[in-house]
């Protein structure tokens, strides 16, 4: 692996890193190389949630449409006679 120093860091950007980093409950060390490969490598940035499940979904369901059941009427409560 290859070493990289960043000299001359702004001290705002400082300090959100070491926030990012602290969300995300790694270093600063890390979080610099989450935020390099995000940019960096092509299909490496996230997706929100929703979309990732859809993606996911269609892979595994073969990417068909499912077919929705045709609504009916509730059913009527049931008589209960009194005694």
């Amino acid at each position: 692996m290859a070493m990289l120093t960043v000299r001359n860091l702004d001290e705002a950007i400082k300090s959100r890193l070491r926030i990012k980093a602290a969300q995300h409950g790694c270093s600063m060390e890390e979080e610099t190389r989450r935020i390099l490969r995000e940019v960096l490598l092509p299909g490496s940035h996230q997706r929100g949630l929703g979309t990732r499940l859809h993606h996911q979904i269609v892979e595994l369901s073969g990417g068909g449409e499912l077919e929705l059941p045709a609504r009916s009427l509730p059913r009527s409560a049931p008589f209960v006679e009194d005694d």
